[in-house]
């Protein structure tokens, strides 16, 4: 698959409802500031930020280069706040946007703020048939049209650069899947890839979970 830029990926750091156990999936919970990093989760921000400019700096990858893209929710916004921070790129200027689909896959209102122990329901009806949507919830194949989205927006916001995407542990799963299985997507993004990319291949949406982060973990996908 032929694209603009190259890739990062980072979930964000341990948040408040990781330390909790708590599901908090919903827009209007995730962008409350409570629910933002914990302590720990700051420190993984920063050293995940290093390690980026680690690499950038073996790459030959000047700052200006790079964009940091972030989903809305407070915990991915305080990561990507703190890894900015790191570079010495300012938060509020044009190389760090907010990307609405990137945010978190909504679980629906009867997992909203219960024990993160219930993920495991989910994953089992994602391998069962991604298609298919928890009560109220997002199903796998949803998630992966908004990630197609916003795989879109950013190439075609941005040409020759380094981004870093900061977002969840299901969605970024999903935008692996949609980088390692759409070779048969015609090259050009001229295409609409947002409606192509995951259509054929429910098989592989079913087995997002071994793209599987940690929380703070960065790894580069497109280079």
């Amino acid at each position: 698959m032929s694209v603009r830029n190259k890739y990062w990926i980072l979930r964000h750091g341990k948040s408040i409802p990781n330390e909790k156990g708590i599901i908090v999936s919903s827009m209007e919970n995730g962008t409350r500031s409570e629910y933002q990093l914990a302590k720990e989760g700051v420190e993984q921000a920063r050293l995940a930020g290093e390690l980026f400019l680690k690499e950038l700096n073996e790459k030959n990858i000047p700052l200006e280069k790079v964009r940091i893209c972030y989903s809305p929710f407070s915990r991915t916004r305080h990561t990507a706040e703190v890894v900015a921070s790191v570079l010495s790129i300012p938060f509020e200027g044009p190389q760090c946007k907010v990307i609405e689909d990137l945010r978190e896959r909504f679980f629906g209102p009867s997992f909203e703020l219960m024990s993160d122990d219930k993920y495991h329901e989910i994953w089992a009806l994602d391998e069962k048939d991604p298609f298919m949507c928890p009560v109220g919830g997002e199903s796998a194949k949803q998630v992966s049209s908004r990630l197609a989205n916003a795989l879109l927006t950013m190439e075609s916001e941005f040409q020759g650069c380094s981004i870093l995407v900061v977002g969840h542990g299901d969605p970024l799963q999903i935008f692996q899947t949609i980088l390692n299985t759409t070779e048969h997507v015609a090259a050009s993004f001229s295409n609409p890839l947002a409606s192509e990319v995951h259509i054929e291949v429910p098989n592989i949406l079913s087995q997002h979970r071994k793209f599987a982060l940690l929380t703070g973990e960065l790894r580069a996908l497109v280079q």
